[in-house]
């Protein structure tokens, strides 16, 4: 799919990732519905992109949010492209975890996509040629103690992805899904980077990221997993769960050293 004056509609623009997306689909000549909860936030991005971009200020894990996004979106004229990027990371003992903090990050990245994308297909299908393309994780693919909720809302996710995309075959929408690896940005906790930098887990910057999302746009290919070797784990996870099981296990001393540090620190505070 060609971006040049296409209409993309953008959840989660005021994060890391989602400020990098904009710019890199900005430059590529798009027009922006960027979405957030955060009016002062949305207009400092869309001014420091090229174009004219409009904003819409919605929380998306809402009804009246995503009515809202309906609305905007049917007046300003239907959108080519939806990217469910907004999404949040909880790093805990799952049965430390609370319900309320469960809820969200079920919510926030697997039921709220969902029913925006419900929402907007119409819109979407009028057009001669739209797509979705949820942003999900290798932890998706992945099940990694201490991401419990986080987990399972990524993997809802990809099958979500995976069963729309063959349920509207025959319609104008094209469904993508792209699993980024560990990725900088302010969702991660002190928790979270120690970690990554203890196993080694590389971490990529919010443009590797964008730069992927363009390419698997223009590649038509269904799905993308970002990185290496997290590419290979997918695989060997899919195909021989017991041997990641056993390199987890291996590791889940130092995991649970870091969970409860984290947590300690909490109750300190």
């Amino acid at each position: 799919m060609e971006l040049s004056n296409k209409t993309i509609l953008l959840t989660g623009a005021t994060g890391g990732i989602g400020c990098a997306v904009a710019h890199s689909l900005a430059a590529e000549g798009a027009n922006l519905r960027l979405v957030g909860r955060n009016a002062g936030s949305l207009n400092r991005i869309a001014e420091q992109l090229s174009g004219t971009h409009q904003i819409v200020v919605a929380d998306i894990t809402t009804a009246q949010g995503r009515q809202d996004i309906l609305s905007r979106s049917i007046d300003g004229g239907g959108i080519d492209l939806l990217i469910n990027l907004a999404g949040t990371m909880a790093f805990q003992h799952f049965e430390h975890q609370s319900e309320e903090s469960i809820e969200q990050v079920l919510n926030t990245n697997l039921v709220a996509p969902m029913l925006l994308t419900k929402q907007l297909i119409p819109l979407l299908n009028s057009r001669p040629a739209s797509a979705v393309i949820n942003i999900g994780s290798i932890y998706g693919s992945i099940g990694h103690p201490g991401y419990v909720a986080y987990c399972a809302s990524k993997s809802g996710l990809m099958g979500f992805t995976e069963a729309l995309r063959r349920e509207l075959c025959d319609t104008n929408v094209q469904v993508f899904y792209l699993a980024p690896r560990a990725t900088d940005t302010a969702l991660n906790s002190t928790a979270v980077n120690t970690l990554n930098r203890a196993l080694g887990n590389s971490v990529d910057q919010p443009q590797q990221v964008a730069d992927a999302l363009i390419k698997l746009i223009r590649s038509n290919r269904h799905a993308e997993f970002m990185g290496w070797p997290e590419k290979l784990f997918v695989k060997i996870n899919a195909l021989l769960p017991r041997l990641v099981d056993h390199a987890l296990v291996k590791k889940m001393p130092f995991i649970k050293q870091i969970l409860n540090t984290q947590e300690t620190t909490k109750i300190n505070i």
